[in-house]
Order: structure tokens, then sequence, then C-alpha cells
């Protein structure tokens, strides 16, 4: 009978403690969600007391698709504890300020020990399939994510055209569907050709969905497995210098994407358009003829288009990113 006892109680205790709200102090913040077999967007959001919607947006989800595995922003039922504060909440659970006051109508950041707080985490900036991001946003997003294709590859590109007199500090969107409408229209492709663009501020705007292969005239061999960058610029020497935040952003998304797809950073995993034949489609490095290959990324990319500008300018930076990133995570 004590046994019974004993076994009665333990569930009583496991079913009132995770039935608690969260609190920030915890080293996992519980408003993170993984996808389970059988889940569905709906079904989460009605667990979750939200909308499809919301979901989407707080995610940057380009689709109603979820994949098991995939991690989602939910909101979460938070109990204020001694020493918190709207801001410090705000951090632990990917909301801010503003949503949490308009979510339970506070009218001051004042907070009470035992107070009940619906958190919402923040949306991120969408028009369409595209999302805007920042370096720390895009890192999270992808390693959210779940991708059903394998990639073994990350292209290296740039735009030309539109080049930096084209951006004016607030045109991304503009400029994305510009290049879609061009892409889909002009070129035949069946939407957007890459699936990342970089943008002078160090904006990152993610558009073709990552679990489709990039288009383009680098070809289908290196779009197979293929991760395409469109870096918004004309890096050919005399031309666009690129500044110092888009860098930042190029050196910080080659390393995460690296870790995301287990990549070294080489000539076989990181790869720049002008190393392949735009006749042929095949790679030829450093041995292609002027007239068969793009000088994209640009004779100015981080040093040169060469390889052995990526492997003394270009690696090493994406390298040592790697394990800042990996350090930030632990």
């Amino acid at each position: 009978m004590r046994k019974h006892l004993v076994i009665v109680y333990s569930l009583l205790f496991i079913i009132l403690f995770t039935s608690l709200p969260a609190h920030a102090t915890e080293y996992k913040p519980r408003n993170i969600y993984v996808v389970k077999q059988g889940d569905s967007l709906p079904r989460i959001a009605v667990q979750f007391g939200t909308s499809v919607n919301d979901l989407k947006g707080a995610n940057g989800l380009q689709s109603n698709s979820v994949l098991v595995g995939q991690k989602l922003w939910v909101p979460i039922t938070y109990e204020v504890v001694a020493g918190d504060t709207l801001r410090g909440i705000a951090s632990a659970f990917h909301s801010s300020v503003h949503l949490i006051k308009a979510k339970n109508r506070l009218s001051t950041e004042r907070l009470f020990i035992g107070q009940i707080l619906k958190i919402p985490p923040k949306k991120m900036t969408m028009q369409g399939q595209h999302i805007l991001l920042t370096r720390e946003e895009f890192r999270d997003w992808l390693f959210h994510a779940q991708i059903n294709r394998k990639v073994t590859l990350i292209q290296q590109h740039h735009t030309w055209q539109p080049s930096y007199k084209q951006f004016n500090g607030s045109n991304h969107f503009q400029m994305l569907m510009g290049m879609e409408n061009f892409h889909k229209r002009k070129m035949g492709w069946s939407n957007i050709a890459q699936n990342i663009t970089t943008f002078p501020d160090g904006k990152i705007a993610v558009s073709r969905p990552f679990n489709i292969a990039p288009e383009g005239t680098i070809g289908p061999r290196a779009n197979a497995t293929g991760i395409a960058i469109e870096n918004v610029g004309n890096f050919d020497k005399g031309h666009d210098v690129m500044t110092e935040a888009q860098k930042e952003t190029i050196v910080y998304i080659s390393a995460a994407l690296s870790i995301k797809f287990g990549l070294t950073p080489s000539i076989d995993s990181i790869t720049y358009h002008h190393w392949w034949n735009l006749r042929t489609k095949e790679r030829v490095l450093d041995r292609g003829p002027n007239y068969n290959v793009k000088t994209c990324p640009g004779t100015g990319f981080f040093g040169g288009n060469s390889t052995a500008s990526a492997i003394h300018n270009f690696y090493p930076l994406v390298s040592r990113k790697m394990q800042e990133i990996l350090a930030s995570r632990h």
C-alpha cells in the first residue's frame, strides 16, 4: 500500500511541477516547443492558445508546414519571482517589453512577486516569403529549423546589379521583390534564385526556402546540395567597397551555416561562383577561361575571387567565427 502511495504522490508531484508557470532563471526557457510526430501548426496553436499566423510571424515560417524536430517560439504563462524585471523577462523569452505590457495591459514596468504574465514571442519582420533578420535572429532561425535535404555547399555570389547605388537603407523588401520578379519573369526560374541575401547595413534576408535547392547560372551540380547567398553589391575592384557591417554578416552566416550542416570551410564546402564554368556547369576553380566564368562574388571579395584568396583571407575568418558562435551557445 505504501508503495502505491509513493507512486501516486510522485505522479502528483510531476503533474503539479510541470504545470507551474516558467521562471526566467531556468537554464532552458520553456517557451521553445519541439515539433513532434503528428503535430501541425493548427494543433500547436490551439495547444498554446495562439493563432497559426502568430506562430508563423514569431518563427519566420514561410508555409504552414512543420517538420519533426523543428523548434518554435510559443507564448507562455510566467510567474514573477524576486529580482525580475520586464526587460529581463523579455530577453529570456524572446519577447519585448512593449509586447508584454500590451498583452497584460500594464501601464508601468513595475512588477510584484507572484504576478502572472502572459509572454508572447516577438514577431519577425516578414513580407510574403521574405524574412528580414539581424545576425542573431538569423542564427536562432537557422538553428531552430529542420532541413529535409542534404546541404554540402555554401555558394557565394554578388548581385552586381542591384548594387550599393540602389540601396537606400530601408528598401530591403523592394529590392528582394525586384530580384524575385526578374528571376521569375526574365530568367524563367520558379522563384527567386537565392536562399539568402545580405545587405550593406548587415541585415540578412531569407527568401527561397532552404528545403528547395537554389536556381541560377552556376548550374545543377552546385545547386543540388547548395545554399545560395547573394551579397548585394558589385564587389569587382573599382566598384562598391563592402561595408564592415556586410563583411561581418557574410562571415557570420557562412559560419552559422557551416555549423548547421557540419561543414569545414574549404573549397569543397564554401564555393565562389567564379569557380564554375557557365557553359559546362562544371567546377573549374582557377582554371576557367574568362569568357566562360563570372567574376562573382567579385575580384575585390575578401581580397579576391581566387581559391588562394578564399583559403588565405575568407575561410580563416569563417573558422574563427564558428568557434565564437559555438562558444556563445554554451
